[in-house]
């Protein structure tokens, strides 16, 4: 069986999905299950039985000859929360026991990383190992990714095969619950609903214009292919972008919203809250060749299908993947 984490959430319900979608049924989903907001992600889905996160190990080492792969996608995700002690918990430390666990036991493991670890980019975008131990993250949350994939590459008692996967600004589906943190799209799609127009944060760096700031937007649907990808072929070990390899503009996304909308773009700008504005991403794009040259030969989905998929099949009814 495959053990799932983070499974009630945004990134894993939609993977627990995609197995489904492949006749893949055995699996144990773990997550805090207490949280009602969530409960539609795994509505309908098919699995074993569901195993609370903190009784999780004791599950675990129970059942350890049973499990054939551990995808490792849970973590504390919020980037605008500044305790480290949490992130050190749940991140870091309750990674590390699932790692020893996966490689004590020879059991493969796909981990979520973050393009977090990359801060403001001074060292480019680059998925190389050399680079790991002089990114410098921007929050306590691309830390606490960094500081794992940085413990990760020093162990010597690996899983038989283990992939660490840096994630760029994932959207799509099944976000429903994620408040603040959920993606532009999402924000951008109920602020048109409700006021016909979109905010967008203004630049407060002179080399981009308002609007203007980059992000490399993967539709959540090719995160999950890829890591089934993974889960088949099980390349060599390693960290891996996922991303498009193409930035797109704050300006493209909301023109796609609105377009997907069938409404005029009416964009506002406003100041960058002061709580993050020095944290900020002024571009971010995945470096991609080690992804493809492992074998992975999909197109992902354009900003603009993607968000058309999104916003009509999902958001415009509240509906779930």
């Amino acid at each position: 069986m495959i053990v799932l984490t983070g499974a009630a959430g945004f990134i894993g319900s939609v993977i627990l999905q995609k197995l489904n979608e492949k006749g893949i049924t055995g699996i144990i989903p773990v997550d805090d299950f207490s949280k009602k907001i969530k409960e539609k992600n795994y509505t309908g889905k098919k699995f074993i039985r569901k195993v609370n996160r903190d009784g999780f190990f004791s599950w675990f080492d129970k059942h350890v000859n049973e499990i054939e792969m551990v995808l490792h996608i849970g973590a504390r995700t919020d980037t605008t929360e500044f305790d480290m002690t949490i992130f050190e918990k749940l991140n870091i430390n309750y990674s590390k026991e699932i790692w020893k666990r996966c490689a004590g036991n020879n059991i493969p493991l796909i981990y979520a990383s973050s393009a977090a670890t990359y801060g403001s980019g001074e060292l480019g975008y680059s998925d190389s190992h050399h680079i790991v131990n002089k990114l410098k993250p921007l929050n306590p949350y691309g830390i606490s990714k960094n500081e794992f994939d940085k413990w990760v590459l020093k162990q010597k008692d690996t899983p038989p095969f283990w992939a660490g996967l840096k994630f760029f600004n994932v959207y799509g589906p099944n976000e429903y619950h994620k408040g603040r943190m959920a993606s532009v799209i999402f924000h951008a799609f109920n602020q048109i609903k409700t006021t016909g127009k979109v905010k967008l944060f203004r630049s407060h760096n002179p080399k981009y214009k308002d609007g203007e700031q980059l992000r490399d937007f993967i539709y959540v649907k090719d995160v999950a292919d890829v890591i089934l990808f993974l889960m088949d072929k099980r390349p060599g070990n390693g960290l891996y972008n996922l991303g498009t390899g193409k930035a797109r503009t704050f300006t493209d996304l909301a023109n796609s919203v609105f377009r997907a909308m069938g409404k005029k773009p009416v964009i506002e700008f406003i100041d960058t809250p002061e709580d993050i504005r020095d944290k900020y991403q002024y571009f971010t794009q995945a470096e991609m060749s080690k992804l493809k040259n492992a074998g992975f030969a999909n197109e992902f989905t354009s900003l603009e299908k993607g968000t058309s998929d999104y916003v009509k099949n999902y958001l415009a009814g509240h509906k779930y993947y």
